[in-house]
């Protein structure tokens, strides 16, 4: 079996806790480090939350590294009314008795890069404030990393304003420092992750999970819907898009494109304008998803989880 060892960088959530699980469960991924972020709660929650998820789902041999609480600059956002105040809807998980690594997340990402360039995916799926600030620190990260996948942005609109996604608008500079980097980002955004939806079917076979599905899978995947949504079709799993990207390419239709990150506009600060007619692509983004197939591999490693869980 071809391993793939991962530096996940994120910011749990709902579908953070969602993308690590799928990462933990998968046999061919190795986790190299989990590092948090400020983004959907303040970092002491994330950081919380990578802490307990790490004990309560068992990858506990895993560096868990906290990172930067804000972006760059401007102000600090969140996106509690989604993931509720604690980040993790209605699930409450044991307190973690296990510290968090000495390094803060900037070094661990660095040291580990450094240590085996090449090797190593670099999976962000919340704000990019940390991985510009490793950027920052030591440019040749973009060359260490095997590869650069995140989730965020959108090539049509946003979710947070008209223009931006989340993970963009919490921290427009980061992004378009790490977009302008000498790297080709993979942009997972919402045009693909709106693809992968919790329908009704889909609940009721992670409700087959047993323990793991009635008490974390399930309170994850379902804790938040859309008042404004008419036609609401279930809550996206945004950041397992993202995962499973790595580890499943030919579940998605991908095209080159260049991304530029707006940061001045009033109206569309933290817009990720994607041009898929440019010469001079950074960028692949993944359009179309495999939605059966995605599904049928999640749920088939969560089952795996469940199982050993």
């Amino acid at each position: 079996m071809n391993l793939t060892r991962m530096i996940i960088d994120c910011d749990p959530g709902l579908d953070d806790a969602l993308a690590l699980l799928l990462a933990h469960a998968d046999p061919s991924v190795v986790i190299e480090a989990v590092t948090t972020v400020g983004g959907n709660v303040a970092l002491a929650d994330t950081t919380r939350n990578a802490l307990e998820l790490r004990e309560y789902l068992g990858f506990t041999d895993v560096p868990v590294a906290a990172g930067a609480a804000g972006p760059l600059e401007g102000e600090v956002r969140n996106a509690a009314e989604v993931h509720g105040s604690g980040g993790l809807g209605s699930v409450v998980l044991p307190a973690a008795a296990l510290p968090l690594d000495e390094r803060d997340a900037v070094t661990l990402i660095i040291d580990l890069l450094r240590s085996n360039p090449g090797e190593i995916d670099l999976v962000a799926i919340g704000p990019l404030t940390n991985i510009a600030l490793a950027l920052r620190a030591e440019p040749r990260v973009a060359q260490w990393a095997k590869s650069f996948v995140i989730m965020g942005g959108s090539y049509t609109r946003g979710n947070t304003t008209p223009a931006a996604e989340f993970n963009i608008y919490a921290d427009p500079a980061a992004a378009a420092e790490v977009f302008a980097a000498d790297w080709q980002v993979v942009m997972v955004g919402l045009d693909l992750t709106l693809q992968a939806r919790v329908t009704g079917a889909i609940k009721d076979r992670m409700l087959e999970l047993g323990t793991l599905g009635s008490e974390l899978v399930v309170p994850l995947s379902t804790f938040w819907a859309d008042p404004l949504d008419p036609d609401w079709g279930g809550q996206a799993v945004h950041d397992v898009c993202a995962i499973a990207y790595v580890t499943h390419p030919e579940l998605f239709r991908s095209t080159p494109a260049r991304v530029d990150v707006e940061t001045q506009g009033v109206f569309t600060a933290g817009m990720t304008v994607t041009n898929f007619r440019s010469p001079n692509p950074n960028a692949i983004v993944p359009t179309e998803l495999d939605v059966d197939g995605f599904w049928d591999m999640v749920l088939a490693h969560y089952s795996a989880a469940a199982q050993a869980h």
